[in-house]
């Protein structure tokens, strides 16, 4: 079970990371990252349908066609675990690296939303304390990979249920 896991784990994770650095860094300082959600959340979804192909194999190779619930579960949050991590890295290497400044980018998002819904002094000041307290925390190595794993490793956890729940139905796209 392992060696499919760190297979379709790290295919999952190049496919998520690769793409998201280039972006990153060739990404100017002042830049902005327009449709940024959407461009790494689509990633992510195409990334992770590698637990679906990777429980597949397993299941069609491995164990004669059946799969139950549970190793099927735990196999595609094994893959999601990898491709995660490798996630984490690769937002690592962005912070290290890119010219890009995420901290001054969020904190001028920070600061945005609330004039943009008519704050007033006082809330503009709790935005600017909010933006702050983020950036200083977001400075700590342990906090930031936290969560940017949080960030992705929930979308792992979501296919990997719906992965699991289809192929243990033999049926399903039965071995040849």
């Amino acid at each position: 079970m392992t060696p499919v896991i760190l297979r379709y784990g790290i295919i999952a994770g190049l496919i998520v990371s690769v793409p998201w650095l280039v972006y990153m860094l060739t990404l100017p300082a002042d830049g902005h990252m327009t449709h940024s959600m959407l461009l790494g959340y689509t990633l992510m979804i195409v990334a992770f349908s590698m637990v679906f192909v990777g429980i597949k194999q397993y299941r069609d190779h491995s164990l004669g066609g059946v799969i139950k619930f549970g190793k099927a579960l735990l196999l595609g949050l094994g893959i999601s675990t990898v491709a995660s991590l490798m996630y984490v890295l690769s937002w690592e290497i962005c912070m290290a690296f890119s010219k890009y400044d995420f901290i001054a980018a969020y904190s001028k998002f920070i600061l945005d939303d609330a004039r943009s819904h008519g704050a007033g002094p006082a809330e503009m000041e709790q935005a600017a304390t909010q933006a702050a307290d983020f950036a200083r925390m977001y400075g700590n190595p342990l906090y930031r990979m936290a969560f940017t794993f949080i960030e992705i490793f929930p979308v792992g956890i979501l296919v990997s249920l719906i992965s699991a729940a289809l192929l243990r139905n033999s049926r399903l796209l039965p071995r040849r």
